[in-house]
């Protein structure tokens, strides 16, 4: 993979924590006016008409060596993510009319006390993210996020976003650290890398307080 391009671990909804979810993130999403737009970016719900696309770049080792999966073959890949409730959560971003990575925004329910669940239902999201190495060192991936996380607060009305990766994936780190994201936790020796054995984990998050500060 060449410089530039962030994989997190959650990405696609492969996620290390997977909290209750009691309204689903295409039941969120479909409320929303897609597509998005930043300067060089469109940003929409993805389609099964995408992922022969995205296998194209998903497909290759240094694309998912920071990934949770590594998919066997194209028909693996069309297998899993074309699952309904995985593409329901994810989307994808085009650059001048060509896709150039995918993203992952679930929405989930906040961890409360039983009487109190009510409160945290659907208030948070765990997000992810690839980027296609051809788009690499560009910074799309860190506008990319950057409206993601926009989308949560202003257009969802989230409280709360979080994203987790291998603590040597320092491209992924260094996105969520531009996008204004604190980390939260470095657990060590706690993800079992399928080339690597027992690496670091690290956690980011950020409140929708937060955002105006580091928008």
């Amino acid at each position: 993979m060449s410089s530039g391009q962030p994989l997190g671990r959650a990405t696609l909804g492969l996620v290390t924590f997977t909290p209750s979810t009691t309204e689903s993130s295409q039941s969120r999403l479909d409320h929303l006016s897609w597509p998005f737009r930043t300067e060089r970016l469109t940003i929409r719900r993805c389609t099964t008409g995408d992922l022969d696309p995205l296998w194209k770049y998903r497909g290759l080792p240094e694309v998912s060596r920071w990934t949770s999966w590594h998919p066997a073959d194209r028909q693996d890949w069309n297998r899993y993510q074309g699952e309904p409730a995985r593409m329901a959560r994810t989307l994808v971003f085009e650059h001048d009319g060509a896709i150039a990575g995918d993203l992952m925004l679930m929405v989930h329910d906040g961890w409360a006390q039983r009487e109190a669940a009510a409160r945290a239902h659907g208030t948070q999201a765990e997000l992810g993210w690839a980027l296609d190495p051809t788009f690499g060192g560009r910074g799309l991936a860190t506008e990319a996020v950057r409206e993601l996380i926009r989308i949560s607060f202003e257009e969802l009305g989230l409280r709360r976003v979080s994203a987790g990766a291998f603590a040597d994936n320092e491209r992924s780190v260094r996105v969520m650290e531009r996008v204004g994201m604190r980390r939260e936790a470095y657990k060590v020796k706690e993800s079992f890398h399928r080339d690597l054995g027992w690496l670091d984990g690290i956690e980011y998050a950020l409140l929708a307080d937060e955002w105006g500060t580091t928008a």
